[in-house]
């Protein structure tokens, strides 16, 4: 199976960033791609509350889905849309980080709500409180496909490790990590975290990435790190997405996971201990 990363730089316009998406979709679509993968937040990148209440849907109306949905229908392709900003009916207003997989006839396959909400202050002048504006999801989510069970992250998960072993203790042979990481931290803990979550799994981990200056009709421009990247189960980095928009492919070998596992099966080496 080859997988294609789509890197890309969304506004906080859904509109434009859907035209965006589908050229790349299709591009990767005819590169060969029968597994597409679309970074966090694809629909929109925003740092406004007021400005995404006024622009942000429910699941059933979101554009970008349906416009999606549309495209693996018609390219006959899987599709994970990495992330999408959404509306709830929650009572505090707060939005949902959702990561949607769809199927070749353009059905949905999963969903997943990001559990781990970023709230950090990595310097005096950059700071995030996403569950002020985002309510954290409850479920670990695995997705079967004829070419591997596929684990569903997104972001800042990323840091905990212990969401991706169940993953892979309930079958997953690749584990996803959309994200739209922070430069700071994704200079300092991007690829290293990703390589040890493949290692620690003997999964393909697959991670597409936004990337660049964000445009902002409202509130602040941001910056996000790039390098969507794509690690093997034994650890190695296949692509690196580098910091423009753009398209990265990799080939996907369920071999590969069973190798990796058989050289060091630490997914079937726990043991209980007390303490600490």
């Amino acid at each position: 199976m080859r997988a294609a990363l789509i890197q890309m730089t969304s506004s906080d316009l859904p509109e434009e960033n859907i035209g965006q998406v589908r050229e790349l979709v299709r591009e990767a679509a005819a590169g060969g791609a029968g597994m597409v993968l679309t970074p966090e937040v694809t629909n929109c990148l925003s740092t406004s509350r007021d400005w995404q209440r006024n622009v942000l849907t429910e699941e059933a109306g979101d554009p970008t889905l349906a416009a999606l949905r549309q495209e693996a229908a018609s390219l006959g392709i899987w599709l994970l849309i990495g992330s999408l900003g959404l509306k709830t009916t929650d009572p505090d207003g707060r939005f949902a980080n959702r990561s949607i997989l769809i199927a070749p006839g353009g059905g949905i396959v999963a969903r997943y709500d990001k559990i781990h909400m970023f709230d950090v202050e990595i310097s005096a002048t950059e700071t995030f409180r996403e569950s002020d504006g985002y309510r954290p999801g409850a479920r670990a989510v695995l997705a079967p496909t004829p070419f591997g069970a596929v684990g569903m992250a997104i972001c800042y998960d990323l840091r905990f490790a212990h969401l991706f072993r169940a993953l892979a203790k309930a079958g997953a042979e690749i584990l996803t990590v959309p994200a739209a990481f922070s430069p700071v931290t994704g200079a300092a803990h991007w690829e290293p975290l990703l390589r040890a979550r493949a290692i620690e799994t003997g999964c393909y981990v697959l991670a597409p990435a936004q990337c660049g200056l964000h445009p902002a009709s409202q509130g602040q421009s941001r910056r996000t790190h790039g390098h969507s990247l794509a690690v093997s189960p034994w650890g190695e980095v296949l692509a690196d997405g580098g910091e423009a928009p753009g398209i990265s492919y990799v080939e996907l070998d369920r071999e590969e996971v069973a190798r990796a596992r058989a050289r060091v099966p630490s997914i079937t080496h726990d043991r209980g201990f007390e303490g600490p």
